[in-house]
């Protein structure tokens, strides 16, 4: 006996991490505050029903950063995964409540076997790529032969580690089969879009990378297809007239890049842009003072996501977990949510949301205290120098932190860090990159930094081990190099448990031991707001997704 995988798995998975970009279960770093913020947001009251969606207009949304390519099994950004969203449909998708569901998906239907290790996937019919081709089962075989390739070098292979194979039964259906449960096999990596095989077919993996496929022509079968990609101003998409689901209400969709928040905030009063997901704490106070006049409104909730601090412990001033622990303790994050954010978040302690059903409150935290800080510090060797600042065999406690352009809260927040961390003796060197040069930076390979202040978009199930388990280190996501063996363990072991309340405590047990190791500061989980035109009607907020389900937006007249 069958049960339909969206079934099973709303039971088990709710809210999560994620990793990746693409199409939107996935975890990636976030150019700026629009930390995907969930639960309790505002959410566009339904159209009365004698109104009709109207078709036609052109809506332009701002974003902090330059998206680097779009294709979902190699992107890594969140600017790249907002496009994506947009151009790409995948297999299973998530409702408000983060819940797996089928829904407005390329999956008709999603079968488990009883014993967790095959997914059967039904199609429906009549769904075809940008260029007219119908998509079947072959593309769906590709895509996911793709990440099981040896040759494979995207970001996203752990999310297939418990794939095995994949198989075409006719050219509606394809049947995953899985070498062990992966529980957040269903809401994760069936959420990837779907890649043309008859464009892509003959170019060898190890260079599908670098394909001009990813930024010049890409074609997927989402509500709207690529028409230009001009680095660093903007790329736009239009209405796909072809989409199974039936012609997107809009025209044509443009992600216009600012990089400097204050000339967003400039853009949007001008209504050069539209639509802008990350408003800075900061300015919801000056937006609400000129909305109405411009004909703009603001929704808002938690977001499904966390800001840090985080540490390249490959660096030996972050080696030793007592003065990580100290540095967390010299952080008033309190003050970093009261006056930068100007309250408009909460206090982080754990790398999940609180919004998530195995969020773990009982951990060990570390509070603002500057005195057991240095203490701490000096029980670890290290002496003020002649100029205060603590020297340790030769070496003087000074580092840079960088974080993305554009983004005024981390902007601000690197300075603050400065000034607290100075206190105690150690010297903070802000820098300040554009996005994509940052995200270049933590490559793998790469890893030109010291410290950075970043956020997580978070998936919809809670596996860390995507961004924490050390085999993620040389390929994969975990840019800081954090080993613990003991949670490598856990983390495995919790892919594979069922039951609900188990993995729960598995969960719960990891988020302990990394608060207790403290790999990142944990800053806060952000309250989002986003503005967009008071006349766009069909929009959703949904935590994790600021783009969701585009098709059904339209604009009032």
């Amino acid at each position: 006996m069958k049960k339909p995988a969206w079934l099973l798995v709303s039971m088990m998975l709710v809210l999560s991490l994620f990793l990746a970009a693409c199409g939107g279960n996935n975890a990636a770093p976030e150019d700026n505050n629009k930390g995907n913020d969930a639960g309790g947001g505002k959410s566009e009251e339904p159209a009365k029903e004698e109104e009709k969606p109207v078709d036609g207009g052109d809506l332009i949304i701002g974003s902090n950063g330059k998206p680097t390519l779009f294709n979902p099994l190699y992107s890594n950004d969140s600017v790249s995964s907002d496009v994506e969203a947009l151009i790409y449909d995948s297999l299973i998708g998530s409702d408000l409540e983060f819940n797996p569901t089928t829904d407005d998906a390329m999956a008709e239907s999603v079968e488990e076997s009883e014993d967790g290790l095959t997914y059967t996937v039904k199609l429906r019919d009549g769904i075809k790529f940008h260029d007219g081709e119908p998509l079947t089962a072959d593309d769906v075989v590709f895509t996911y032969d793709i990440p099981l390739s040896k040759d494979y070098d995207g970001p996203r292979k752990s999310y297939f580690e418990a794939l095995d194979s994949v198989e075409k039964v006719d050219d509606l259906t394809v049947k995953f089969h899985l070498k062990k449960v992966d529980v957040q096999f269903p809401s994760v990596g069936l959420s990837f879009g779907i890649l043309p095989k008859h464009i892509l077919g003959d170019v060898p993996i190890d260079k599908l990378g670098e394909n001009e496929f990813n930024t010049k022509k890409p074609i997927g079968s989402g509500p709207f297809k690529f028409v230009e990609n001009k680095p660093g101003e903007y790329v736009k998409v239009e209405a796909f007239d072809g989409y199974y689901q039936g012609r997107p209400h809009l025209d044509t969709i443009t992600m216009k890049i600012v990089p400097d928040a204050n000339a967003m905030l400039t853009q949007l009063q001008n209504r050069d842009i539209d639509f802008w997901a990350g408003v800075p704490q900061s300015d919801v106070e000056t937006v609400e003072s000129f909305a109405d006049s411009i004909g703009i409104k603001l929704e808002h909730g938690l977001a499904l996501s966390y800001s840090f601090l985080g540490y390249n412990l490959r660096n030996d001033l972050f080696k030793d977990k007592e003065v990580r622990q100290a540095i967390t303790h010299a952080i008033d994050r309190q003050q970093i949510v009261d006056e930068i954010m100007d309250g408009k978040g909460e206090v982080a302690d754990v790398p999940e949301s609180p919004l998530s059903w195995a969020y773990n409150p009982d951990v060990p935290k570390f509070g603002y205290d500057p005195e057991k800080a240095k203490q701490m510090l000096a029980d670890a060797g290290w002496k003020p120098g002649a100029d205060g600042i603590l020297e340790k065999d030769g070496k003087r406690f000074s580092f840079e932190v960088k974080t993305n352009q554009g983004n005024k809260v981390r902007e601000d927040i690197t300075v603050l860090l400065q000034a607290q961390l100075k206190e105690v003796g150690i010297e903070v060197k802000p820098k300040i990159v554009e996005f994509s040069s940052l995200i270049a930076d933590l490559d793998p390979g790469v890893w030109n930094f010291e410290a950075i202040v970043l956020g997580w978009s978070l998936a919809t199930d809670p596996d860390p081990s995507g961004i924490f388990a050390t085999k993620e280190i040389e390929e994969g996501l975990n840019f800081g190099a954090y080993s613990n063996p003991e949670l490598d363990k856990l983390m495995d072991e919790q892919l594979q448990q069922r039951d609900k309340e188990k993995r729960k405590q598995q969960i719960g047990e990891i988020q302990a031991g990394i608060a207790e190791d403290q790999p990142y500061s944990f800053l806060y989980y952000p309250e989002e707001y986003r503005a967009m035109p008071a006349e766009l009607q069909g929009y959703e907020f949904h935590a994790k997704n600021y783009i969701y389900h585009p098709n059904k937006w339209w604009l009032k007249k």
